[in-house]
């Protein structure tokens, strides 16, 4: 908080309905005496964003909506960053990272419009989330004042998050047993919190919604086709039924996904679920290792990927 700033009387909040966003509004309201405005960025995260929409408005915004992002965030975003074969610390295929700024930008679009002095995010204070959301809003508002709840209040942990719900009225699909929280887009999946804070400890198969565990994967192999324009992934051919994402019949089959991050202030185990990047990353890898040792490998616009389960030896 900027003690020396005037309190914002109108701000903007990227609202997903999850945990921590349900909370921030009722405490935006009682520490800032704000309106609070939830925008609410559809990422083709498949959910519910109407019963989003409606419980922002249940629990105390003064307005709400939903932004359909899913094009720009695929043409802008996704795309670019397969072509510039970005991964982060050699492991992470990037997902949840690509649509923060895409929902961060039009936040702060929207704030201007309106004439908010105001953006809050729901990110913690330790990840790298803050970070991507705030780089964009200052690009983009910069005289805008930015409220990050999770380095202002008292809320230490998941389990006084979802005591604040209780106290509050305010419901939320987390408790004590199931108390992950989930990032979902047309790209991705990811899961942080309970076990994983220590990244000593490998994920709990009850977790998984995409994928399965590698004893659980099928032993017979797969192959797909997957035909390209411009390094632009066009269509797809094979056994495997494929959906919006091209991906995530595939890779949740075959058991791909997890990674260990380090974060700018702490390091945990948070899992990820890429599925689609991951099968096509291993077919770069491929060709790279075909091409050093002078290999014939198909090359674009056709690349096929054959898709082994992955087994843990008995």
């Amino acid at each position: 908080m900027n003690r020396t700033a005037p309190k914002p009387k109108k701000v903007v909040l990227a609202y997903s309905g999850g945990l921590d966003t349900s909370i921030i509004i009722p405490w935006l309201k009682e520490n800032y005496g704000c309106e609070v405005i939830a925008m609410i960025g559809d990422v083709g995260q498949q959910e519910d964003l109407q019963a989003a929409y409606k419980k922002a408005l249940a629990t105390g915004a003064s307005s709400a909506t939903i932004e359909d992002l899913r094009e720009e965030f695929v043409r802008d975003f996704i795309w670019p960053t397969l072509r510039a074969g970005a991964v982060y610390e050699h492991t992470y295929l990037l997902g949840t990272s690509m649509a923060r700024p895409v929902i961060a930008k039009r936040q702060a679009e929207i704030a201007l419009k309106l004439g908010a002095d105001g953006l809050s995010h729901g990110c913690t204070g330790k990840g790298n989330d803050q970070v991507r959301f705030e780089l964009a809003y200052k690009a983009i508002a910069p005289n805008v004042q930015i409220i990050a709840p999770w380095r202002e209040w008292d809320i230490d942990s998941r389990e006084d998050a979802i005591a604040y719900a209780e106290k509050h009225n305010v419901p939320i699909e987390q408790s004590k047993k199931n108390i992950y929280s989930r990032d979902r887009n047309i790209w991705h999946l990811s899961h942080e919190g309970g076990e994983l804070e220590d990244p000593a400890n490998s994920p709990n198969e009850a977790m998984w919604q995409w994928t399965v565990s590698p004893e659980k994967a099928p032993d017979k192999s797969e192959e797909v086709e997957i035909g390209f324009e411009a390094g632009v992934a066009r269509g797809v051919t094979g056994a495997i039924q494929v959906d919006e994402r091209m991906q995530t019949n595939l890779g949740g089959v075959y058991a791909a996904g997890d990674c260990a991050e380090t974060m700018h202030l702490v390091t945990g185990r948070p899992a990820y679920l890429p599925l689609g990047t991951t099968a096509r990353r291993q077919r770069e890898r491929d060709r790279m290792m075909a091409s050093a040792m002078r290999l014939h490998v198909p090359s674009p616009p056709t690349a096929t990927i054959v898709v082994v389960p992955s087994r843990i030896a008995s």
